[in-house]
């Protein structure tokens, strides 16, 4: 219980200042963002088996399932490989996989008293929502280093030049943070852990399969691509495969993807803020 107090503490320093109900200031909400996203990863840091643990999916997807995928030739990939093209909805998946059961903890913390003290501090509410996203969009980057060292070891091209490199960390941090916040949502409406964990496990399969993440959806039949126009995973990829492999392509062009995947997460923050507090009722 020592450590939780510690965590509320460290909270509390993290997003103190003037009352923020009364004007908005962007320096107090980042400032109190960072505050949120500091404890979150300190929390990360204390127990990091978990991010490891993430690591199993991809390698079995990639080794596996990705050298029995590559043998069949029906799947249209352009010219490059069935592996190359497979190797950024991989790592889309594993930041899906590990966001989307981000708002358990929150349950966590509803359980254990923090979300109620959080909530009496002058913080805003979107700051304390924008700050779990951050810290939600530091797992994805720990996954995105696990993918570029799997595809290195089994040869995948892939580019290496420092604007490719940011351009696929940025998107990583952004699908990870609109996953978290939208886990985030679910936890408030649900608000037990038995219901979350059912909800959780029913929405990634579709989400994954419901996207451009093994198959191009020229493949999908007409009403699952249109399912997939709206899945924000199919953005995430479409801005991985055309960042991250020599010679991929964006279908929708980069400018699009950000901005889709951008909209989304504001969309999320905007409604989690308004619903957050209703966690500890």
């Amino acid at each position: 219980m020592q450590r939780e107090e510690n965590i509320v503490m460290s909270a509390k320093d993290g997003v103190q200042s003037l009352d923020s109900e009364d004007s908005f200031s962007l320096v107090d909400f980042l400032e109190q963002s960072s505050g949120i996203a500091e404890v979150e990863l300190k929390k990360i840091g204390r127990d990091p088996v978990e991010l490891f643990s993430r690591a199993v999916q991809p390698i079995l997807w990639l080794v596996v399932f990705g050298q029995i995928f590559s043998q069949v030739r029906g799947i249209p990939t352009g010219k490059i490989s069935y592996l190359a093209f497979m190797c950024p909805g991989i790592l889309a998946q594993s930041v899906l996989f590990s966001a989307i059961f981000y708002g358990i903890a929150v349950i966590w913390e509803r359980d254990l008293g923090i979300i109620h003290k959080l909530l009496v501090s002058p913080a805003y509410r979107g700051s304390l929502v924008f700050g779990k996203a951050l810290s939600a969009g530091f797992r994805g980057l720990v996954q995105a280093v696990i993918i570029y060292v799997l595809a290195f070891i089994m040869r995948i091209e892939i580019r290496l030049t420092s604007e490719a490199i940011l351009g696929v960390l940025l998107a990583v941090v952004l699908g990870s943070a609109i996953f978290s916040t939208f886990s985030l949502i679910i936890a408030c409406l649900v608000k037990t852990r038995e219901r979350f964990m059912g909800i959780g496990q029913v929405m990634t399969m579709p989400l994954f399969f419901a996207s451009n993440a093994i198959y191009p959806l020229s493949l999908m039949p007409p009403w699952l691509q249109v399912i997939a126009k709206i899945n924000p995973l199919t953005y995430l990829v479409d801005a991985l495969r055309g960042l991250m492999i020599q010679g991929g392509q964006s279908a929708y062009g980069f400018t699009f993807d950000f901005g889709i995947m951008g909209l989304i997460f504001v969309v999320l923050v905007v409604i989690a803020s308004k619903i957050y507090p209703t966690l500890i009722h």
